[in-house]
């Protein structure tokens, strides 16, 4: 799997956030904890990075996820009892408008942490 090490590193962090905070936290708290843990790890992040989302060419709009790390994986974190289709639908909407091959969607709302790998598919088609 592409990334292997690096996604199994994010994951890692948060599955050590999680384990000591536990879910019933706002979003902010997670991230803030996140944060911490990637430093703590050596984790190379950019903290709310910005994608810029066009359409046919024109640039219509940005949106920011939460950490981009290494520069190639992107990285969304929810604090929600379970992951929507929403919230699956905006991390792939994410990775695909950056251009990015792999992203994760991490909740930590839930009482297991629970994550999603997130594949650019329009990355193998031109």
């Amino acid at each position: 799997m592409k990334y292997e090490e690096i996604t199994y590193k994010i994951i890692a962090c948060a599955m050590e956030v999680h384990k000591k905070l536990g879910p019933g936290y706002p979003e902010y708290i997670y991230h803030r904890a996140l944060i911490i843990e990637f430093k703590l790890q050596c984790v190379v992040f950019e903290d709310e990075f910005e994608i810029k989302i066009y359409y046919k060419g024109e640039q219509v709009g940005i949106r920011r996820v939460d950490f981009l790390v290494e520069k190639i994986v992107p990285v969304e974190i929810k604090a929600a009892s379970e992951l929507s289709d929403i919230n699956i639908a905006q991390a792939k909407n994410y990775v695909e408008a950056s251009g990015i091959e792999i992203g994760l969607l991490i909740n930590f709302g839930a009482a297991s942490l629970q994550f999603k790998r997130m594949i650019n598919n329009r990355s193998m088609y031109p």
